[in-house]
């Protein structure tokens, strides 16, 4: 069987609330490493460099594009986001599934250099839920909102190449969905061919025994 990890990516629009179901889907199970993205945008309140994100000077973001030291990157609303590379690599190599939440422009970039990537995308209920979450979060000005709005309606068109939807309407069940796609992927015929390799050399001996 796989004994790799599996590579995930989740993607949404901003105050979908991605980053609750991944606290609770790691807070759940302990199979999951939640890789950290860097960034140059200013850290909110309550954030710690090396949990939330790795805060990162634009020069030395790009310090590190160069170094080849990330997976992907890209930048969105003014800011450079991106996904170191080592740390994810390792993780898989020692069988744990590593989950990237990340943007639509990143996933397809993972996608291609990794081509078994799972790519989800968390969807609101509805548009209205989604402005009330963005207000709800006292962070952002009114230009700010707007314009998370009008990369949201961008993201929508970026979805519809992703392999799986995830609602986020209730916490609970948006976890079980996300945690029962993964489970599927792992169980791919491609991902286990060694496996299947394996059973039909055994069966080849035991029919020689006849």
């Amino acid at each position: 069987m796989n004994t790799k990890g599996i590579l995930v990516v989740v993607s949404g629009f901003s105050g979908v609330g991605k980053g609750t179901l991944m606290k609770r889907l790691t807070e759940k199970y302990g199979q999951y490493a939640l890789s950290i993205s860097a960034t140059t945008r200013s850290p909110r309140e309550g954030e710690v460099d090396g949990r939330e994100y790795f805060f990162k000077t634009q020069e030395e973001f790009e310090e590190m594009i160069r170094e080849d030291r990330l997976i992907e990157y890209a930048s969105y609303c003014g800011n450079y986001y991106g996904t170191p590379r080592e740390y994810v690599e390792d993780q898989i190599a020692q069988g744990r599934d590593v989950i990237l939440e990340i943007e639509a422009q990143g996933a397809y970039k993972v996608k291609k250099r990794y081509p078994d990537t799972l790519l989800l995308f968390v969807m609101p209920p509805d548009a209205r839920t989604l402005v009330d979450r963005l207000s709800g979060r006292g962070t952002e000005s009114e230009d700010v909102i707007q314009s998370r709005l009008h990369r949201a309606l961008e993201e929508s068109l970026m979805a519809e190449k992703y392999e799986y939807m995830v609602i986020n309407d209730d916490l609970d069940q948006g976890v079980e969905k996300i945690h029962s796609l993964i489970e599927a992927q792992r169980d791919k015929i491609k991902l286990n061919v060694e496996f299947v390799q394996q059973i039909r050399m055994e069966l080849k001996e035991l029919l020689k025994g006849e």
